[in-house]
């Protein structure tokens, strides 16, 4: 039987800028180990990681799990003229949640999921985190995607996208069922960095991003599968590069070989990665900062 403190909690996080943001929060069963933030991929509703927060809580971690402006339980009634974009899920978002979930004398760990990976560079706060552990971050261009994969991002990119957007006044990616739909300021700044092998690395007008991610020394964990056709283990070196001082190691995940059938680029948080799920917490565990 669950009690209330196995409960999640629904709240409202006030972004920097005042956005009302809605966040869940799963307290740790037992003695709580540490605090972990959960930032979610694009276009991609909190309550996917659902089941990896309760497993974490279950471990005596206390998850935090938010959806972006535009997003869930953050968008508004229409994204036709909402505001929004990349740099302000990370500046504005994911950074007052962290402010949010971050207590004196207990570790902020962060766990990502493909953009998730990005924001945590773009950070004014992240010295607060102890260290990530991301699934499927990678550079986003199509370069690094096999023939046919990248065949279709390029058609989404060059025609169903701006369509779509041209028609909705945001990336209606619902209608190609896939994911939520996508405030207009975010789709504009993926599609134009997806043309660069390094994504924002390679934007001239990005050069504070770089050094940003500079200031980054958090340990990091970046795994992802060899049948992830959007952020093979090759577009995720190109990213990760960009934390150049922090200690960061690559894990590649035959999915096949590791017993886990199929991943992709969703399957991480799916019931059957559970095994990949207590990866990670075994490494927060053994970071020394936790308890």
């Amino acid at each position: 039987m669950k009690t209330s403190q196995d409960t999640p909690q629904q709240l409202t996080i006030r972004a920097a800028d005042g956005y009302p943001l809605g966040a869940m929060r799963y307290p740790a069963v037992g003695q709580e180990r540490a605090r972990l933030i959960v930032a979610a991929a694009t276009g991609v509703p909190q309550g996917f990681y659902r089941r990896f927060a309760q497993h974490a809580a279950a471990r005596g971690y206390t998850v935090t799990t938010f959806d972006y402006r535009g997003i869930g339980l953050s968008k508004p009634d229409t994204l036709a003229g909402f505001d929004g974009d990349f740099l302000d899920w990370s500046r504005l978002d994911l950074a007052a949640v962290v402010d949010a979930t971050a207590t004196p004398g207990v570790p902020l760990l962060l766990v990502g999921h493909s953009y998730g990976g990005h924001a945590f560079g773009l950070l004014p706060n992240h010295a607060k985190i102890a260290g990530m552990y991301v699934f499927g971050t990678g550079a986003g261009w199509h370069g690094w995607m096999p023939l046919v994969e990248r065949l279709k991002v390029l058609f989404m990119w060059r025609v169903a996208g701006p369509i779509l957007a041209k028609k909705h006044g945001y990336l209606a990616w619902s209608r190609l069922g896939m994911g939520e739909d996508i405030p207009l300021g975010v789709y504009r700044q993926w599609r134009y960095w997806c043309r660069f092998p390094r994504y924002f690395f390679d934007d001239p007008r990005m050069g504070a991003v770089a050094e940003g991610f500079a200031t980054v020394t958090a340990p990091i964990v970046a795994v992802n599968a060899t049948d992830d056709l959007w952020a093979p283990p090759a577009s995720r070196d190109a990213f990760m590069a960009g934390y150049r001082n922090a200690p960061w190691r690559g894990v590649d995940i035959d999915a096949g070989k590791a017993g886990f059938g199929k991943l992709g680029h969703m399957g991480y948080f799916r019931p059957h990665a559970q095994p990949l799920w207590d990866g990670a917490l075994d490494w927060f565990d053994g970071l020394g900062k936790v308890a």
